[in-house]
């Protein structure tokens, strides 16, 4: 068990973070079923007034860890115990971590973009980074291991088109972080599974992302009547 911690930390580590946010928001809103929204805002959910307009940018980082009651919580941690524990053997430790981070926040970032008014919160787009980052994995690699590549890819387009599906089909389902954070995963998995010398560039270019989208923002933002 000790072993396989150490094996998998990270996934188990980010499992635990957000059960634990989880389970001290439940105490907040006083029920472990369902989540208080107005204590998911003052814990750092996304929410376009509070972000963009009032500079509050660290809720980028805090919503990745917020879920809104048990059935998105079991969804999302389910899924990153499945995808989490394959990614981290694939990548080095601050590749993983590297791709999660900024799939979740270019992911969050998406979500201002399309819904200016919704209260965005999970790790969803994150852990869609984690399967793009799995799909570049398989696709820098295709000739080495075409077989196991022509399987995976057809499993991850049977998933992708589900969750895809489920998004569109559930209106509070945010579809823009999940796309935001595979492509962000994608690039990811693709360059940094060739090389360890494209850690720093592709940090570099999720930052410039970043900056980009958060200078952008607020002129988007104007022009919208709250």
């Amino acid at each position: 068990m000790r072993g396989e911690f150490r094996q998998y930390s990270l996934t188990y580590t980010l499992i635990v973070l957000n059960v634990v946010l989880y389970l001290f928001s439940a105490f907040l809103s006083g029920s472990i079923a369902s989540m208080d929204m107005q204590v998911l805002v003052d814990m750092g959910a996304l929410y376009g007034p509070l972000t963009v307009l009032k500079g509050e940018w660290w809720r980028l980082l805090s919503a990745m860890f917020l879920h809104g009651g048990m059935t998105h919580l079991l969804m999302n941690m389910v899924s990153l115990y499945l995808i989490g524990r394959g990614a981290e053997l694939y990548f080095s430790k601050t590749a993983y971590l590297s791709i999660y981070l900024f799939s979740g926040l270019l992911g969050g970032l998406a979500s201002l973009m399309v819904h200016p008014v919704s209260v965005g919160i999970g790790a969803s787009g994150a852990i869609f980074g984690l399967f793009g980052a799995l799909a570049g994995f398989f696709l820098a690699h295709r000739e080495k291991i075409g077989a196991h590549t022509k399987a995976f890819m057809k499993e991850f387009t049977v998933i992708i088109a589900i969750n895809m599906g489920i998004g569109l089909a559930i209106a509070s389902v945010d579809v823009s972080a999940h796309i935001g954070g595979l492509a962000v995963g994608f690039l990811g998995g693709f360059f940094l599974s060739k090389s360890p010398k494209f850690t720093l560039p592709y940090v570099a270019v999720m930052v410039v992302c970043m900056a980009a989208m958060m200078a952008y923002l607020p002129g988007l933002y104007a022009q919208i009547p709250f």
